[in-house]
C-alpha cells in the first residue's frame, strides 16, 4: 500500500526554511493514504470514454482542443460571455493557435504576447484585446499566443518552440495570480472539476524540491490521444497519478475535515523527501493550513524558478523581455483591503532581480485612489470575470510607456521629426 507521510522528524526543517512558526508543536498526527484511498478519489474525476470521444470529434467541451505537446490548445468559439452579456468571438490560426491579428496584421511583427487567458483576453472579441489596442496606437502589429487556463511553465514551452517560427525581438511574458499553483498541475481536474465547456485535461508540470532548491520539468502525463483514454480507467489512471503532489495535497485538504475522533493521521504524504518541507502536526486544521502552505510555497517557487529560464533565454537570444504581472477582481479586493499579497515573495523576488516589470495590481490602486467610490465599484468598471473592453484598454495603457522605452527604433507615431 502506497503511503504518504509528514513524520515526527520534520519540524526543524521546516522551522529552518522559514514556512512554519516555532509554535507548531505538539503531538503528531498522522493520516494514512493508501491505494483504496486515491481511487475513491480519483474515481469521481474519471472520464466517460463518450466524454473523450466526444471532445476530440469537437461535440463536447468546445473551449479548447487537444494537444499533445501542451495539453491544450484553444477553439474557434463564440460565447455569450462579454460585456453586457453580448456575444464575444474567438479566432485562431489554424497553424499554430495563435489568436488572429487585425491591426497592422501585413507588416513584420516584432512583439510578441504569450500567457494565460488575460493574455488571450478572454471575454472580448478578437479586436477588442489589448494586443489589438496596443498595435492600433503603435501602428505596428502585436501577436498574442496566450491560451485560457495554461500554466507558466505552459507559456514558457510556447515561448521557446514559437520563437523558433515567429521570432520577435521582444516579448511580453503575462503571469496571472492562479498560473503558479497551475505549474504543479500534472491533470488540472485533480484541483478543477470538469466543466461544461472544458474538460481541464492533463499538461506538461513541474516537481518542486524546495529543500534542496531544485525544479524538475515533466511532460504531459497523456502524450497522445490514444493515452487520453487513460483518464477512463480508474487502475491506468491510479498508476499515472498515485505519487502526485497536487492530488496528495487535495486529499489532505478533504481528510482534514473529517471529524472522527479515532481518526489518526499517519503518513499524509511524502512531501519531507519530495519537496523538503517538515513539521508536526496537531490538529486537522493545521494539517489543512500545513498543506497550503506547501503548495503556496512550491507554487511561488516554481514560477521564480520559470521566469528565471525566461530571462535566461531572452538574454541569450539577444531579446527584450517585458513581465505583466496581471490579476482577478477578488485578489485586487483583498490585498487592498487586507494590505497584503500572498505572493508579495515573487513580487519581491522581481524587484531584487532588477526584472522589468508592470504590476497591474499597483496600476489599480493607484488609479483607485483618484476616485471617491468604493473598491466593489471601481473593479466593475473594468472586471466581467476577465477584463471587459474597458480593461483590456486599461491594460494597455499600463503596459504602453514602459514599452515604448524599449521599443529602438521608436514606433511610428513616436519617431522624432527629421
Amino acid at each position: 500500500m502506497n503511503r504518504r507521510t509528514f513524520s515526527k522528524n520534520t519540524i526543524a526543517g521546516s522551522i529552518a526554511l522559514g514556512l512554519l512558526p516555532n509554535n507548531l508543536l505538539g503531538n503528531t498526527l498522522t493520516a494514512d493514504i493508501g491505494e483504496s484511498d486515491i481511487k475513491d478519489y480519483l474515481s469521481k474525476l474519471l472520464y466517460t470514454k463518450k466524454e473523450v470521444d466526444d471532445w476530440f470529434a469537437n461535440k463536447a467541451f468546445p473551449f479548447a482542443k487537444y494537444y499533445g505537446e501542451f495539453g491544450w490548445l484553444l477553439n474557434n468559439a463564440s460565447f455569450r460571455d462579454g460585456v453586457n452579456s453580448s456575444t464575444c468571438v474567438y479566432t485562431y490560426a489554424e497553424d499554430d493557435g495563435e489568436r488572429i491579428m487585425s491591426n497592422y496584421k501585413e507588416h513584420a511583427c516584432r512583439i510578441n504576447t504569450y500567457g494565460n487567458s488575460f493574455t488571450q483576453c478572454h471575454q472580448v472579441s478578437d479586436h477588442e484585446t489589448w494586443q489589438e489596442i496596443l498595435a492600433a496606437h503603435l501602428q505596428e502589429p502585436v501577436r498574442n499566443f496566450g491560451i485560457g487556463g495554461w500554466s507558466v511553465y505552459q507559456a514558457y514551452l510556447r515561448m521557446l518552440r514559437e520563437e523558433k517560427r515567429k521570432p520577435g525581438k521582444y516579448i511580453i511574458f503575462n503571469i496571472y495570480e492562479d498560473d503558479s499553483y497551475r505549474n504543479l498541475d500534472s491533470w488540472r481536474n485533480i484541483r478543477r472539476r470538469k466543466h461544461p465547456q472544458f474538460i481541464e485535461p492533463t499538461l506538461p508540470y513541474c516537481k518542486v524540491d524546495l529543500k534542496n532548491q531544485q525544479l524538475t520539468e515533466c511532460k504531459n502525463p497523456c502524450p497522445t490521444p490514444e493515452s487520453v483514454y487513460d483518464l477512463c480507467s480508474i487502475n491506468e489512471t491510479y498508476e499515472l497519478f498515485k505519487d502526485d503532489f497536487v492530488l496528495h495535497t487535495m486529499m489532505t485538504h478533504e481528510m482534514s475535515k473529517d471529524e472522527n475522533s479515532s481518526l489518526k493521521y499517519k503518513e499524509i504524504m511524502n512531501l519531507t523527501q519530495t519537496h523538503g518541507i517538515e513539521t508536526q502536526l496537531d490538529t486537522n486544521s493545521t494539517i489543512s493550513e500545513i498543506a497550503s502552505e506547501y503548495h503556496k510555497r512550491c507554487a511561488l517557487f516554481s514560477t521564480k524558478k520559470i521566469i528565471e529560464k525566461i530571462n535566461a533565454y531572452c538574454k541569450e537570444n539577444e531579446k527584450t523581455l517585458l513581465f505583466v504581472l496581471s490579476y482577478p477582481a477578488r485578489y485586487i479586493a483583498q490585498s487592498f483591503a487586507s494590505n497584503r499579497r500572498w505572493d508579495q515573495e515573487l513580487i519581491d523576488f522581481m524587484s531584487e532581480k532588477g526584472l522589468p516589470c508592470i504590476d497591474l495590481y499597483n496600476a489599480h490602486i493607484s488609479e483607485f485612489e483618484q476616485y471617491n467610490i468604493e473598491m466593489t465599484q471601481y473593479l466593475e468598471k473594468y472586471y466581467i470575470g476577465h477584463y471587459n473592453p474597458r480593461g483590456n484598454f486599461f491594460c494597455s495603457q499600463a503596459i504602453l510607456e514602459k514599452l515604448i522605452k524599449i521599443l529602438t527604433p521608436e514606433p511610428r507615431p513616436y519617431k522624432k521629426k527629421q
